[in-house]
């Protein structure tokens, strides 16, 4: 293979999505720069105890759960890219006070400001890149994303390890502030993306109440996305399952879990783009999930196995069994980003994805515990019961999209469906904005 070969594979499949790929990689570095080094920052500058900080993080994720619904809503009302700049620009100012927080109750505030702002930028996101790409390039180029946005998170690992190395009170003290200058620059690079259509409207717009049922009166929909984040469970097994297995069940050195997310971030640096490869609508989507579930049943099954195993082999099958779940979550990454496509309400993107929040949330939070109960305490049998759950998830996640789907052929006109589907061009490099689409023209309401 030539250079200019090799160099092609890695090219983003627009200038658009190169675009939103350097947008993924500054939020990835800034957020995995102060993660990396959030437990020792807590403790020594902060001075909380580990149970102040768990019990912070908890309350601020109940606090994004309530709060994932309305924020969507401000997001179709806004506007997608101006709602994005918004959350980017209100972490960055929550980052920046960080330093200034010197007891709990201060911490619990700003933790869950953190999330709720989050919370903003994450419906505000997937609205707009829905919006914003062309369909025959949406899963390509979020497949390109993802990759970027792990590259970044592998520069802020980096970075936060180096801030801990120094052992430095004062070092600990600029880690938000790096943060908060990187989510600055990230505010500004998402200001200059292009316009999508549904930040076109004007205040009048604004004022009237968008058309149809919101997405918790679509059951097909709360169904799919409670799916999707029972297959998100990959990730408890990724890292907190198959660890503890590995440290508590097998002969296999400790060290060999560097090993194992170094592979696993490798894979998600290099791999998104060939798992995406040919997803493009519901039914390919679908196929992707059993491709998906397939990996995670493989995965229970070597590693349940690694409990009678000594020595290489033991190594080898752990490792076995991490790079099979990595693929379940290649695959579904690329799965769930058609469903977001095909299957919301094109003109109620931002209230969608607050309702994905919250019901892919319901799906995965009982894991953690779950998981690590049947697997550390039932063996074989706990491993078979988890892989069952799979298995399960993904014959219901069929009739599911079919219901979301039907709800939508009810409740949206045909023609918007249509336009949400079909190919646009490229962003116009003059104007830096979309060419308009048809959309149905909604009746005045009072809101």
């Amino acid at each position: 293979m030539t250079l200019s070969a090799l160099l092609g594979r890695f090219r983003p499949p627009s200038r658009l999505a190169g675009r939103l790929s350097l947008q993924s990689l500054l939020f990835a570095l800034g957020e995995g720069t102060f993660m990396t080094g959030s437990a020792v920052f807590f403790t020594k500058i902060v001075g909380l105890s580990a149970a102040q900080v768990g019990l912070g993080l908890t309350l601020a994720g109940i606090a994004a759960f309530l709060a994932a619904v309305p924020m969507g809503k401000l997001v179709d009302r806004f506007g997608p890219k101006k709602m994005w700049a918004v959350s980017a620009t209100g972490q960055a100012a929550m980052f920046a006070v960080w330093p200034f927080i010197t007891d709990f109750k201060g911490y619990v505030i700003m933790a869950v400001c953190m999330e709720v702002i989050g919370a903003l930028g994450g419906a505000a996101h997937g609205a707009y890149t829905i919006d914003v790409l062309p369909a025959d390039e949406r899963v390509k180029s979020r497949a390109y994303m993802y990759s970027a946005l792990n590259v970044g998170f592998t520069l802020g690992s980096v970075m936060g390890g180096i801030a801990l190395a120094f052992q430095s009170n004062a070092v600990l003290h600029a880690l938000p502030w790096f943060t908060a200058a990187v989510f600055l620059v990230n505010a500004a690079a998402v200001t200059r993306l292009p316009k999508a259509s549904h930040d076109e409207r004007t205040p009048e717009e604004r004022k009237v109440r968008i058309p149809g049922p919101g997405p918790m009166r679509n059951p097909g929909w709360l169904l799919t996305t409670f799916f999707i984040g029972v297959f998100w469970t990959n990730q408890v097994l990724l890292n907190i399952v198959i660890p503890l297995w590995l440290v508590e069940q097998t002969d296999a050195p400790r060290v060999l879990l560097a090993f194992l997310f170094a592979t696993n971030t490798v894979m998600c640096i290099f791999l998104p783009m060939a798992a995406s490869r040919g997803v493009k609508d519901v039914s390919t989507a679908l196929k992707a999930v059993r491709l998906s579930s397939t990996f995670f049943v493989i995965s229970c099954l070597i590693t349940l196995a690694t409990h009678d195993t000594i020595g290489w082999v033991t190594i080898a099958l752990v490792w076995l069994g991490h790079v099979t779940v990595t693929g379940a979550e290649l695959y579904l990454s690329a799965a769930s980003w058609s469903f977001e496509a095909e299957l919301m309400d094109p003109r109620q993107r931002g209230a969608y994805q607050g309702a994905a929040e919250l019901s892919m949330t319901l799906g995965k939070v009982w894991a953690p515990a779950v998981y690590t109960f049947l697997a550390l305490n039932w063996g074989a049998a706990g491993w078979l019961i988890i892989a069952g759950v799979i298995v399960l998830a993904t014959v219901a996640i069929h009739p599911s999209t079919r219901l979301a789907r039907r709800f939508l052929e009810r409740h949206v006109p045909a023609d918007v469906l249509t336009d949400a589907r079909a190919s646009s061009g490229e962003a116009d490099e003059e104007t830096d904005t979309l060419p308009p689409r048809q959309t149905e023209v909604a009746q005045p309401s009072p809101v």
